[in-house]
C-alpha cells in the first residue's frame, strides 16, 4: 500500500484541479464527456510489467464492503455524476436524477435515451479488486475506489452488457466492440497500478496480448 499512498499524495493537487474542471463541465446542460483518457499502451505495458502476480482469493468478499454511491457534487451522487459526464444534452431534476439525454455505450456501440438503460460499470470490478488486494484496505479506501471519478474506473454502459461482464477480468471478458478493447485494457492496467492491485497469471497474459496489439 506504500505505492498507493505515495501516488495519492503526489496526485492530490492534480486530482483537485481535475475535479474543479469536471464540476464546471458537470454544470453545463449540454455536457458530454467520457472515460478519463487512460495512459498510453507503452505506459500500460510498463505498468503491467511491475504489477505483482498472485492467485486471487475471494474469501470474505461482499459488495457492501465497497460503499456506493456517495455524494460527488451538490445533490448528485456518483451514478448521477457519471451519467451527466458521459451523456449528451443531459437534463436533471432538483435531486440530480437525469430526466432526459442520450448515452452512447462504448462497450457495444448502443445509444440510449433513458438513464434506466444504463449501469455505471466499475471497469475493474469490486470483487476483482477484493481478490487483488482490496481485502486488506480500510472501508474508507474501498469507498474511494468504488466512487473514483478521477481515474478511468467508472463508465456509463448498457445495463445488460455490464451485467454480462459481472466480475470477470480481461482473461475472460473484454468489450464486444473491438475498437474499444485497447482503451479498456489500458484503463484496466492504469487502475490496477494506481491502487497497487495484483494480477493473476491468466489476466496478465491476456493483458499482454491485447496491449501488444494497441
Amino acid at each position: 500500500m506504500a505505492r498507493f499512498y505515495a501516488r495519492r499524495r503526489l496526485s492530490i493537487l492534480a486530482a483537485l484541479t481535475g475535479l474543479i474542471a469536471s464540476a464546471a463541465l458537470f454544470d453545463s446542460p449540454a455536457a458530454s464527456a467520457a472515460l478519463p483518457t487512460p495512459v498510453s499502451a507503452a505506459t500500460a505495458r510498463s505498468y503491467l510489467a511491475s504489477l505483482t502476480v498472485a492467485t486471487e482469493n475471494r474469501t470474505g468478499y461482499s459488495r457492501s464492503l465497497f460503499p456506493t454511491w456517495i455524494t460527488i457534487s451538490g445533490t448528485c451522487n456518483t451514478r448521477e455524476w457519471i451519467l451527466k459526464r458521459d451523456g449528451t444534452n443531459v437534463v436533471t431534476d432538483s435531486s440530480c436524477a437525469a430526466t432526459s439525454g442520450s448515452w452512447y455505450s462504448p462497450y457495444d456501440g448502443a445509444t440510449w435515451t433513458a438513464a434506466s438503460d444504463l449501469d455505471i460499470d466499475h471497469l475493474v470490478p469490486l470483487a476483482e479488486a477484493w481478490d487483488s488486494g482490496a481485502s486488506k484496505w480500510t472501508t474508507a479506501q474501498r469507498q474511494a475506489f468504488a466512487n473514483d471519478v478521477t481515474r478511468p474506473q467508472l463508465l456509463a454502459v448498457t445495463d445488460n452488457v455490464n451485467q454480462s461482464k459481472g466480475d470477470q477480468d480481461p482473461a475472460t471478458w473484454v468489450p464486444s466492440r473491438s475498437a474499444y478493447v485497447c482503451t479498456y485494457v489500458r484503463a484496466w492496467v492504469q487502475v490496477k497500478y494506481y491502487y497497487d492491485l495484483s494480477v493473476d497469471s491468466a489476466e496478465k497474459s491476456a493483458l499482454q496480448g491485447y496491449l501488444a496489439s494497441c
